[in-house]
């Protein structure tokens, strides 16, 4: 398997955080994350990190691309792709095996299908002339560009802005141009049950609550982070900055993050489904498997 990348996806709650920790402490690899919030500092309970899930038998699980960004930051799939290719020819160069895990569908297959996507400069002409439309407006523009379904670019307004001006620059470049190549690929997703996610989600919301994901977000706040830059990054961080600066309830804050995070675990498989039918074939296993088990069947795939 040397050179031969290993990812592993699927929905949050899943359990592939620790499936891929134990594949990797069983065949001497390191995890790249695919996660699309877990790269910035500090946002931790929010995002689930779970840094305890890297040891195994108590010895690290060297990751990469987690905590590389301050919270705030914006960070584009180029960036990703860019770092994950620093990354990934990194682990290669020590003789390890490379094995890409997360639910960010989009960064997953920018890598495998090696995506050309040149960073994208500010448009400031074609930010003024949206400014006046409203959110379903932009949503309808978006629209016009490729289909919407696994993305948060329309939770507002300046996402959407942001989603339309990557499009509309994307759409005047030369397709047939490739910054990074494709990458070859044993994939492996963990599938679980609906009503076990549903259970795990909203088990875990509560965990994490009692954490302190309030108290998280509270003193990244009062770091001096915008609170607008935060709920940018949707989820936890919009519903709990929005019952901080006082804007919802904490009642309206718990049950409207406990269905948005229901409805994003769900769009999480309707893209991996996606990717299934855009010729990325995925080796399903299932989640409540014994974990010996599950690496029984992991080392089928890979040929071990």
């Amino acid at each position: 398997m040397r050179g031969k990348l290993i990812t592993i996806l699927g929905p949050t709650a899943s359990g592939k955080t620790t499936f891929a920790a134990n594949l990797a402490h069983s065949i001497d690899g390191e995890i790249i994350s695919a996660d699309s919030r877990q790269i910035y500092r500090r946002m931790d309970i929010g995002t689930g990190k779970d840094l305890s899930d890297y040891f195994i038998d108590g010895e690290a699980i060297p990751y990469h691309l987690i905590d590389i960004r301050e919270a705030g930051e914006k960070y584009t799939l180029f960036e990703y792709q860019r770092d994950f290719h620093d990354a990934y020819d990194d682990i290669l160069s020590r003789k390890k095996a490379p094995i890409l895990c997360g639910g960010t569908g989009l960064y997953i297959e920018s890598v495998l299908k090696g995506y050309n996507l040149p960073e994208v400069p500010a448009n400031i002409t074609l930010r003024e002339s949206l400014q006046g439309k409203t959110l379903e407006e932009l949503t309808e523009i978006l629209r016009g560009y490729r289909p919407l379904h696994n993305i948060t670019d329309t939770d507002t307004k300046k996402r959407a802005i942001r989603a339309i001006e990557i499009e509309e620059f994307r759409a005047k470049q030369d397709p047939s141009e490739r910054d990074f190549p494709p990458i070859e690929s044993c994939v492996m997703g963990v599938m679980i049950d609906r009503e076990l996610r549903r259970k795990k989600i909203s088990e875990r919301l509560k965990a994490r609550l009692n954490e302190g994901m309030v108290e998280e977000v509270r003193s990244i706040i009062d770091s001096g982070i915008s609170p607008n830059d935060l709920i940018y990054y949707g989820l936890e961080y919009k519903f709990v900055t929005l019952y901080v600066i006082g804007e919802i309830t904490y009642k309206d804050m718990y049950e409207g993050l406990e269905v948005a995070i229901h409805q994003f675990a769900k769009r999480q498989m309707t893209w991996f489904r996606g990717m299934e039918r855009r010729g990325i074939k995925i080796n399903w296993i299932e989640a409540n498997l014994p974990m010996n088990l599950k690496l029984e069947k992991a080392y089928s795939y890979i040929g071990l």
